[in-house]
């Protein structure tokens, strides 16, 4: 296998910056069999007298790729040229590759795979390959202070690569005795080189690998590992052996009972590893052009082979963390850190609903809810924003939104489906992200960007049903559908609870989405659309309260998603506010603390609960341990988030192994919660990205002592506190830049921000620095 480099690194102007105009051409290997064949590469030997002081290569390709000067890597990017639209436009990396150079002879190799640019998206029942292309290519330049040294035309060559298959789900096979030759020439392909652009966002990149923290041999022979964590990540491996032996590595998220391996779940995702051993002393491998979702590696040798060492590689494009959150109880800490890694392993090029099995797609959805929990807990303004371009270029002429982004069906509709995008809830991705983007960075740029394919949607969605009630059809795919609150749980299906129709929660998604524009509208001056907007909320409040509650104050469905959205989003009436308390507190307790909420209502339960002062039933359901119930995922043994709230019973067994992940970030969104209610940091709108913040801790008492800290683009805000005997102490650091604002609470007695007294109903405003908040409760 070639060897890596660690001094070839991504120059700064490969993120950012002006577009660079290619004099290159792409080409593609004439020896390329198509998609599920032998990989390819391209390749050419060039000579130089010296070594130039400053060498760049730019490069992109149709497909994935990985490059080589004289056998050494380029970079250590995983996964490029990225994941796009990739008839919208391509990204292209730059890489100082100076101390790769030599005097005299170089060459330089280009292997290329599939990807998804033209391997297997979507399911089983309807794939869809060769989505953008049925080529594989390359396009490339070496330039020494902008003198042009080599570029990709029809003088290079080509050849077959040791990865003799490749795919985004069906993993990778390598043959290690293939060593590539240039056995075949290229083919000039016809290729806008206006669709090229920088790499928009960081790269995906290796995280520290992990060891196993157990092993067996299963009765037939086969080993499998546990690495404790389950990720989105490959297995690198360090093998002995003769020429011809076979390693096989297979994955699974979890164990049935008795240790059973079980990757049902992958559906028809293959997601193995299979390496044929070159008889060298020691070889290494880590696959070029795939990634996994697993915990549990299980290896079957076949021949003279030996597993020297074995480690999980974890991958993901936002390696940094931004904010951390911790509390007295441990399974909360392990809830947080649970999101953290589901983030991680699902923020791979595009936020994707899942790393394991035959979909890994990415979900406006789940993306939504989770935007504000992604800021948070990452520094995600260039990822999404780059997402949200997507998202705009998939947007349907007649303004729906699509249910994921980049999206196959676009390009290859799926006959008896209908369209894939229009839905309430997902498609106001458009919408809600970018707002969550403007509070956490700042970032005006993103709403102005966004604004024209907001209102397109807007435009869509009052067109459904020719009015402010949306009225979706139940047929999956017909105009309008939508998933409503997708997976809500409905308890003992001999007397089910109570759950949100999609009329009622496709027109709380209506309103929600309008009022944000008009507000958004009024941040960019567009005075007119803000009036327009503000009107048609109007219309559309008016008509939820007819369509949706009673004289008694009773919304129709009284279930916990319709309370929760209407209450956080102003939708119930100020006439019936009083009774829908009682309402809303009644279907909370009636479950004993079990949730009952999907996809759209989880982020919403329990602001809402928090922001009534109902904390007793905010606390009750947060720590609750049965099963529907964040912590029961985690007792459960849980390393990251589940997408169904029931994806294990309590003896192991999985539920329902045709759609279930044990790595689905959306019910993590109960983070955001975590930041800005309970360790009481909330950002402004009118004071964006951490300029000014409010300081509004809610007591929890068992989850004290809490402790929360967040990177912002001044420094790092910390804030946590403490409770003893009903007295709460509270710590605030504020960096240089940054305000907070605390105000003087009629259910806090002895309020003192560094000892002196705040009054009932005074404003304080708090300078950057560290203070002490104490009060009683």
């Amino acid at each position: 296998m070639k060897t890596a480099s660690a001094d070839s690194t991504v120059a700064e102007d490969g993120l950012a910056g002006s577009v660079f105009q290619f004099a290159a051409s792409m080409i593609g290997p004439s020896c390329d069999g198509g998609q599920a064949t032998s990989g390819t590469f391209v390749s050419r030997e060039f000579a130089l007298d010296t070594v130039p002081a400053e060498a760049t290569l730019r490069i992109s390709a149709l497909g994935l790729y990985r490059a080589f000067l004289n056998g050494k890597r380029v970079g250590s990017d995983l996964l490029t040229p990225g994941w796009t639209c990739y008839d919208d436009r391509i990204a292209y990396q730059t890489y100082d590759v100076t101390k790769l150079l030599q005097p005299g002879a170089n060459r330089i190799e280009i292997w290329l795979g599939d990807g998804w640019y033209r391997g297997q998206l979507m399911w089983a029942s309807n794939p869809i390959i060769n989505c953008w292309g049925d080529r594989t290519a390359a396009i490339a330049e070496l330039r020494a202070r902008g003198e042009l040294l080599l570029k990709t035309d029809d003088r290079w060559k080509s050849g077959f690569t040791p990865v003799v298959r490749n795919g985004i789900y069906y993993g990778e096979d390598y043959d290690a005795r293939i060593h590539p030759q240039d056995s075949h020439g290229v083919d000039v392909l016809p290729f806008d080189k206006a669709l090229l652009v920088p790499h928009e966002t960081g790269a995906v990149r290796e995280l520290d690998e992990r060891s196993p923290i157990d092993s067996w041999t299963e009765a037939d022979g086969r080993i499998v590992y546990d690495f404790g964590q389950n990720a989105g990540a490959y297995i690198r491996l360090r093998l002995t052996g003769a020429a011809g032996a076979q390693v096989r590595v297979e994955h699974s998220e979890v164990l049935g009972p008795d240790r059973f391996f079980d990757n049902r779940n992958y559906r028809s995702a293959r997601a193995e590893l299979t390496y044929t051993l070159s008889g060298q002393t020691e070889e290494d491998y880590a696959p070029l052009f795939t990634f996994m979702g697993f915990r549990y590696a299980r290896i079957t040798l076949t021949g003279q082979a030996e597993v020297i060492a074995i480690t999980m590689v974890p991958v993901t494009s936002v390696p940094t963390s931004a904010g951390g959150f911790t509390s007295g109880v441990a399974a909360v800490n392990r809830l947080v850190d649970n999101t953290i890694w589901s983030q991680r392993s699902n923020f791979i090029e595009v936020p994707t609903d899942c790393p394991q099995r035959d979909e890994r797609l990415g979900w406006t959805g789940d993306a939504q809810v989770f935007a504000g929990t992604a800021c948070w807990l990452a520094d995600s303004q260039s990822f999404l924003r780059k997402y949200l371009r997507d998202v705009i270029h998939d947007q349907r002429a007649d303004g729906a939104v699509p249910h994921f982004s980049p999206d196959p069906t676009r390009l290859h509709p799926i006959a008896g489906r209908g369209d894939w995008a229009g839905s309430t809830g997902w498609g106001d991705a458009i919408t809600i992200i970018p707002w969550q983007l403007y509070l956490h960075y700042g970032d005006s740029a993103v709403l102005e960007e966004c604004f024209p394919a907001m209102l397109r949607w807007l435009d869509y969605l009052w067109r459904i049903s020719d009015g402010p009630i949306i009225r979706p059809p139940a047929v999956w795919g017909a105009h309008g559908f939508t998933f409503g609150d997708w997976l809500q749980p409905v308890g003992d299906n001999r007397k089910p609870r109570p759950t949100v129709a999609d009329d009622c929660a496709a027109t709380l998604y209506h309103f929600i989405s309008t009022q944000l524009t008009a507000k958004i509208a009024r941040i960019l001056g567009e005075t007119v659309e803000a009036a327009r907007l503000d009107k048609r909320a109007d219309e559309i409040r008016a008509a939820f309260k007819n369509e949706f509650f009673s004289p008694s104050g009773r919304i129709a469905h009284n279930d916990q998603t319709s309370w929760s959205l209407a209450f956080l989003y102003g939708l119930v009436p100020p006439e019936y506010e009083e009774a829908a308390r009682g309402y809303f507190r009644g279907v909370a307790e009636e479950t004993d603390g079990v949730i009952g909420t999907g996809f759209i209502g989880t982020p919403a339960l329990l602001p809402a609960l928090t922001r009534l002062g109902m904390l007793d039933l905010a606390e009750k359901m947060f720590l609750n341990r049965k099963v529907p119930g964040w912590l029961y995922q985690v007792e459960r043994g849980a390393t990251s988030i589940w997408e169904r709230w029931d994806a294990l019973a309590e003896d192991g067994t999985i539920y329902d192994p045709d759609m279930n992940s044990y790595n689905h970030y959306a019910y993590g969104a109960v983070c955001q919660w975590l930041f800005e209610d309970v360790a009481g940091i909330k950002p402004l709108e009118d004071k964006p990205g951490f300029e000014e913040v409010v300081f509004d801790p809610a007591i929890l008492p068992a989850l004290s002592p809490v402790s929360a800290w967040h990177d912002t683009r001044f420094g790092r805000i910390e804030a946590g506190w403490t409770l003893e005997e009903g007295f709460v102490t509270c710590r605030l650091v504020l960096p240089p830049g940054v305000a907070a604002r605390l105000h003087g609470r009629s259910d806090r007695k002895a309020l003192k921000a560094n000892g002196a007294t705040v009054e009932q109903g005074q404003d304080l405003r708090l300078a950057a620095g560290e203070h002490k908040i104490t009060f009683s409760i």
